[in-house]
């Protein structure tokens, strides 16, 4: 089997990426499928039920077949070279990957609630949750790639004054959105960005 671990790695490293950009993606459908609801009939059901579609199609089509063999695979490198579950940093990166499988079935719980007519969360919310994928990402990879405790160090550093970079940008984003909108004469705040 040992043969067979380049390739595993590569098709677990491709995996990953399509994991990650189906779950940037589904968030962003999500924050403008939220935002349809402040539309006026027939503009509203019509981007709705394309939401919809775009969702079903990658959430079912590429998302979750990703996550999947992304598991497999990272599975099959773990079996074939097993010395990795003895290190720290390893096991650290495999709570992480346990944390963004919790964050993929929570967006399955909005992409449920989505294809059932229910927007429980705001686009503001959603956008907030858009950006724990990315934290998830950069905690991985530097795991991944320092392979020390010293680097990781540093690299959860990063992690905090990124994650916290990324709230302050959401803000701003917020800010300046709604500043356009009143300069534009559209009323202000929109009521889904009031949670």
């Amino acid at each position: 089997m040992a043969e067979y671990y380049g390739y595993f790695k590569a098709l677990h490293i491709i995996f990953i990426v399509t994991w990650f950009a189906g779950l940037f993606y589904i968030v962003r459908l999500f924050i403008y499928h939220t935002e349809a609801e402040q539309k006026t009939e027939p503009e509203k059901s019509i981007l709705q039920n394309q939401f919809k579609l775009m969702e079903k199609r990658l959430w079912y089509g590429i998302t979750w077949p990703s996550m999947f063999l992304t598991l497999v695979f990272g599975g099959s490198l773990l079996w074939v070279n097993p010395i990795f579950l003895t290190q720290a940093y390893f096991i650290l990166k495999l709570a992480f990957v346990g944390g963004l499988i919790l964050y993929h079935f929570q967006c399955h719980v909005f992409f449920k609630q989505l294809q059932n007519d229910e927007v429980k969360s705001s686009s503001l919310k959603l956008r907030i949750w858009n950006e724990i994928a990315t934290i998830f990402l950069v905690a991985i990879v530097f795991l991944i790639v320092l392979k020390s405790n010293t680097g990781f160090i540093w690299g959860m550093l990063g992690l905090v004054v990124f994650a916290v970079t990324l709230m302050l940008a959401i803000k701003l984003y917020k800010k300046s959105r709604l500043k356009k909108e009143a300069e534009n004469g559209e009323g202000g705040m929109e009521s889904g960005e009031r949670n």
